[in-house]
């Protein structure tokens, strides 16, 4: 009998703080323990996995089970080989895409015949890298945007002054006021976007606790409100989450944008009756973020069944100015992305028809 997960004495606790997927098992793929980054891969308690074998977590089972049996028959020191990860409960409907692992199997040098199992992402191998290049991209592309901003505006203020001083010099000329007028409103408007472009920088951060549920509460009630009938906002809350700190009104801008821009996506949808958004909230162990590493980080999945994002827009969505919406600014991601980086945390999108996600990822000090 292998001892309890929570047991003082347990060989394996250690394996908790490993930042890749393991879990030990005997010969027949019956899984003896799983570490806290299985559990969170996955999406089910440890409990749940120990009640069962590692066998089902493996779209094909086939090169474990082969793998575990050469090991333990000493055949092989380590099997190795590629697989897919299954994720959510076994059985339930499909949604989550299965993940591409890389599998090592090693016998324990304790004589009990049991097994190590180590599965590592291969996404996980790039992700870091990316992170960097998207943070680095984002922070020049963000510094050329306000230095531009700071140029366009003192010019602006000098046009719409003179276009003021010209309309009093021709008061009764109907005919040329038009034209003051429009020269008018055109630099009021472009005031009004450089000062969205700036807003991130400019004011200070009222920093407190946040209950992310107050949060997503808050902005669901907005959307309902905005865009009914024919949408529905569901909730997935792990309701033991704790707070955090932070900015309250930053962090419900963050959500709005995203949900508002989901809402929007949905027409479609909504005329039918069939528009969704999905805000799910968990709680993920022993993550890295910005090559520091995090005990406890929260996570927030923003999910719709719309059209989804075009592919050539995936990768420059984040972007100030890119839009793929009709009369969109292309200001309200860009300023979401500032306000997580800001708390420390990552924001990313996965999208296909039917099926866009995006993930916010808040680190828990």
């Amino acid at each position: 009998m292998q001892p309890s997960e929570s047991s003082p004495s347990n060989p394996w606790a250690a394996f908790d703080l490993l930042a890749i997927l393991v879990a030990v098992a005997d010969r027949t793929g019956r899984c003896l323990f799983a570490n806290a980054c299985f559990e969170d891969a996955v999406g089910v308690s440890r409990r749940s996995l120990m009640r069962g074998s590692l066998l089902d977590w493996l779209v094909d089972p086939m090169p474990l089970q082969e793998g575990l049996e050469s090991v333990a028959r000493n055949e092989f020191a380590t099997g190795r080989f590629e697989g897919l990860l299954r994720r959510g409960l076994l059985g339930a409907p499909a949604g989550l895409e299965p993940v591409p692992v890389h599998v090592f199997v090693t016998a324990l040098q304790d004589g009990s015949g049991q097994l190590l199992v180590q599965l590592v992402e291969i996404r996980q191998q790039t992700r870091q890298d990316r992170e960097d290049r998207v943070l680095d991209l984002a922070q020049a592309t963000k510094e050329l945007i306000r230095n531009l901003a700071h140029e366009i505006k003192n010019p602006l203020g000098g046009i719409r002054g003179a276009a003021q001083l010209l309309a009093m010099e021709i008061e009764g000329r109907d005919d040329l006021a038009e034209y003051t007028t429009v020269i008018v409103n055109e630099a009021d408007r472009l005031q009004h976007l450089v000062d969205r472009l700036l807003a991130p920088h400019r004011h200070a951060r009222v920093v407190g606790d946040v209950n992310i549920h107050e949060v997503c509460e808050r902005v669901r009630v907005l959307i309902m409100s905005e865009f009914t009938p024919g949408l529905d906002v569901v909730r997935d809350y792990d309701a033991s989450l704790p707070e955090f700190r932070g900015d309250r009104e930053q962090m419900i801008q963050v959500v709005l944008n995203i949900v508002r821009n989901a809402a929007q996506a949905l027409e479609a949808q909504r005329a039918q009756g069939q528009g969704r958004i999905l805000l799910r909230t968990r709680a993920l162990r022993q993550v890295t973020v910005g090559k520091r590493r995090w005990r406890l980080a929260l996570e927030l999945h923003i999910e719709d069944n719309g059209p989804g994002i075009p592919e050539e827009l995936l990768d420059r969505i984040f972007f100030p100015l890119v839009s793929g919406r009709d009369g969109g600014s292309g200001l309200g991601l860009t300023l979401a992305q500032t306000f997580v980086q800001q708390h420390q945390g990552t924001i990313e999108c996965e999208s296909a028809p039917g099926r866009t996600v995006f993930k916010i990822l808040i680190p828990l000090p």
